[in-house]
């Protein structure tokens, strides 16, 4: 039987595509309502533009028949987290209108608690849907140490940039891209790291106590991490010394 090997990218590629014209009518916005300088407007169109081309590639590949509703939740998110990137670019030319990096940074994070949900409720979890959810609260998070580092000290860019340290000590360690079991542990500390990296750049806490939280953060997501990168080591090591199809009995008990 001959398999059918069309495959029509339009639909998906035009919701991709409309993602992008409103992140761009976002940046009009805020570059009309704060005069958003040359640093802003490049920064934010640059996320636009990758954002665009990685999903629209990711798209074609996976051959998703429709976007689907989760995915339109998320790509939302992703416009908020465009504006957010912006915002904080044009933060090193001018102190940005705290009230509205908050505003979209908040909206931004309760959506992330909705896609999964969203995507449940219809039956259309997919590999791309998480991926695509987890690069944007990597980014986001990324972009907010970049922000409050800016009061805190470099320091901070060490929870933005942890995750992007992990994916690249995978390529030289491939152990560490073995899946992980399902955490609510390690999904509790990565919604926190929004939580609190955003009420320490809020300017609601004393310098001392924006330092606790940011730290309280960044021990958090060690712990996270080094639990992660402990139980993959050990489960590499199992993987080596004994047969494949004994791996997970071992490793369960």
């Amino acid at each position: 039987m001959a398999l059918d090997n069309t495959y029509d990218a339009r639909p998906v590629q035009q919701e991709t595509a409309l993602g992008a014209g409103v992140q761009v009518l976002l940046l009009t916005l805020l570059g009309t309502a704060i005069g958003m300088g040359t640093a802003g407007w490049l920064t934010g169109l640059a996320f636009a533009f990758a954002s665009w081309a990685v999903l629209s590639r990711a798209l074609h590949r996976s051959r998703l028949p429709s976007f689907g509703p989760a995915n339109r939740v998320t790509l939302g998110r992703a416009t908020l987290v465009g504006g957010v990137t912006a915002l904080v670019a044009d933060s090193f030319r001018a102190a940005p209108p705290v009230p509205l990096l908050i505003g979209l940074t908040a909206v931004a994070l309760v959506l992330d608690g909705v896609d999964g949900r969203v995507a449940r409720r219809t039956g259309t979890c997919s590999p791309l849907g998480a991926r695509f959810d987890m690069e944007v609260d990597a980014f986001l998070i990324l972009v907010l140490s970049v922000y409050v580092a800016t009061d805190q000290g470099p320091w901070v860019l060490l929870i933005g940039g942890m995750r992007y340290a992990f994916v690249a000590a995978a390529r030289v360690w491939p152990w560490l891209t073995a899946p992980l079991p399902p955490s609510t542990a390690r999904k509790t500390v990565a919604a926190l790291q929004g939580v609190l990296l955003l009420l320490a750049g809020a300017d609601l806490l004393p310098h001392a106590a924006g330092t606790g939280v940011v730290a309280l953060a960044l021990a958090l997501l060690v712990w996270s991490f080094g639990r992660d990168v402990a139980w993959l080591w050990r489960t590499s090591r199992v993987r080596a010394a004994v047969p494949a199809g004994e791996v997970r009995e071992l490793v369960a008990g």
